[in-house]
């Protein structure tokens, strides 16, 4: 597993407006904490549905995310989850989008 990584996730049953149910995600832990083997890793859940929000990234799908539509990434909704609810990565999203997600990170977060 390695950052930015897509992996599918069960987020259980959703309360409220939560992504929820058994969906892909992009692996949001640094790959310098990664080599640590940590039982929990930070994930940010994707959606088709098409939102225009800052805390929002979209992804087109291409042949490294092997993603099959237009997917946006719930940044203000990342969550640390066991490492045992990821299935194996089955593409990655590349350093512009990882980077991206990063951004939204900081600015929600409001680190620099």
């Amino acid at each position: 597993m390695n950052f930015g990584d897509i992996v599918t996730i069960d987020f259980g049953t959703p309360i409220g407006s939560e992504a929820g149910f058994t969906r892909p995600a992009v692996i949001t832990t640094a790959d310098d904490f990664l080599r640590f083997r940590p039982s929990t890793v930070f994930a940010v859940p994707l959606t088709t549905t098409p939102r225009v929000f800052p805390s929002h990234v979209s992804i087109e799908p291409d042949e490294h995310n092997r993603l099959a539509a237009t997917s946006c990434a719930l940044v203000e909704q990342m969550r640390a989850v066991a490492v045992e609810r990821c299935s194996a990565a089955h593409g990655n999203v590349g350093s512009v989008v990882a980077h991206q997600i990063l951004d939204v990170l900081a600015m929600i977060t409001g680190m620099p």
